[in-house]
């Protein structure tokens, strides 16, 4: 029997079962003598709350200074990317909205633009549906880079800007619950198009944070810009050039914060991307004040982008692929309980004819056959580009789904922030790469 050099494992009625410790923890701590190195060991996280949720950081200290810095991950493991395999195709929405919390739109996006090229009917999809994605994808890039500031503020200090950015984010959180029902976890885009209509409502709360949000960015400014504290925690701090960002796979706006401009919506456009008017913000300094500086800029492109999108959405039309043996029922009716199908929707559906109503049952069910294949599609996320590689046997369900999440590919640059630097800035570099670890431990 071979034997693992990372953990310890045993045999067991269920097979192999290997148990793994999370980090090298002692033999860290065993090659450091405190007394006479001077120099000590110590974990931020997994708990402490400026690791951005479960991220736990092996800091080896010389005094305030980091000479060494790892990162461990794993402590939110889900195993979502192994459900996929268990679930039809269009179920899986409901599994990758829960990865990367802060931005499930952009995972459901993604997984449902993997799918339709499987099934080649990529040009199928109609433009409202299209629309719909790009008006709602730019409104959770807007609330993920709020949460961000509010966050990343907060840590270094300015307590005032947490309270401000989430009551912005609330206002967008209740414009998705009008369309999707869901504040979070929609499973709204999905394999043909979305799951229902934008609903007039929504539209009129859209444009009035269209008019209340640039006020409200100019206020975060005034507030944080030229407030010196601010400024000295964050300017020639945590430092990555362009050189180290592209060594590193590193996407993004921590990449465009270092003079890039590679934005996927730009370079390789999807969803229609290629007929808006949009700018890609960068900054040349590649620090902490760039990577903020970027993102608010992010938010005026995102506002372009959802004005555009809500002035398109003027005429009616499908939002669900013609393919009757594709879509999923869109346009539900809701029930009076607030969550099942209305009377009147369930006597559309038994009221058609048999053949339409096995078809329907078998939709939901047992889902449509994906030919088999193999395809890679990548969007781009608030934190970089977020990629799915996704396989199909010819069957309902996949045989593998794995998402390239830049939160997972951007913790490889904190080292190289972080050491030779101090302590304090440890917090500001982390927080500037804007880490989820839901869609890190996937």
């Amino acid at each position: 029997m071979t034997t693992s050099n990372y953990a310890t494992e045993r045999e067991t009625s269920e097979g192999r079962v290997f148990t793994v410790t999370g980090g090298d923890w002692d033999s860290v701590v065993s090659g450091t003598d405190p007394i006479n190195d001077e120099r000590i060991v110590v974990n931020m996280g997994p708990q402490h709350p400026s690791t951005h949720g479960v991220l736990r950081l092996v800091l080896e200290l010389e005094g305030e200074t980091v000479r060494e810095m790892r990162s461990v991950i794993g402590y939110l493991h889900t195993g979502i990317e192994k459900n996929l395999e268990y679930r039809n195709w269009v179920q899986g929405s409901t599994f990758v909205t829960r990865m990367d919390y802060l931005s499930p739109l952009f995972n459901e996006t993604a997984y449902a633009l993997a799918v339709e090229k499987l099934l080649g009917i990529t040009d199928d999809i109609t433009e409202r549906a299209n629309t719909i994605r790009v008006l709602m994808m730019e409104l959770n890039r807007i609330s993920s880079h709020l949460v961000w500031v509010a966050t990343t503020a907060m840590e270094l200090g300015a307590v005032n800007m947490m309270l401000y950015g989430f009551r912005e984010r609330e206002y967008i959180l209740e414009i998705f619950e009008l369309v999707t029902g869901l504040r979070m976890n929609h499973a709204y885009v999905r394999p043909g198009g979305v799951a229902q209509d934008v609903p007039d409502d929504a539209i009129v709360k859209i444009r009035k944070f269209l008019q209340l949000m640039p006020k409200r960015l100019r206020e975060y400014e005034n507030l944080l810009s030229g407030q010196p504290i601010w400024v000295e925690r964050t300017k020639n701090v945590a430092v990555l050039d362009v050189t180290g960002c592209v060594a590193l796979g590193i996407t993004g706006p921590v990449l465009r914060s270092a003079g890039l401009a590679w934005d996927l919506r730009k370079t390789m456009p999807y969803c229609g991307y290629e007929t808006y008017e949009f700018d890609v913000p960068t900054h040349p300094d590649g620090d902490v004040w760039g990577r903020y500086q970027v993102r608010l800029a992010e938010i005026r492109e995102s506002l372009k982008l959802v004005e555009q999108a809500v002035d398109r959405l003027g005429k009616r039309g499908p939002v669900m692929v013609a393919d009757k043996k594709i879509a999923w029922p869109a346009q539900l009716a809701i029930g009076v309980d607030g969550m099942g199908n209305s009377l009147e929707h369930v006597a559309k559906i038994m009221g058609q004819s048999m053949e339409s109503l096995i078809h329907h049952f078998k939709l939901v069910t047992e889902g449509f056959r994906v030919p088999p294949g193999q395809v890679y599609v990548a969007v781009e996320s608030p934190r970089g580009e977020l990629g799915v590689h996704a396989v199909s046997d010819g069957g309902t369900r996949p045989y593998r789904v794995h998402y390239r999440e830049p939160s997972f590919v951007n913790l490889q640059a904190l080292p190289a922030m972080a050491e030779g630097g101090l302590i304090a800035d440890v917090i500001a570099g982390g927080a500037s790469l804007d880490p989820v670890m839901g869609g890190c431990d996937r």
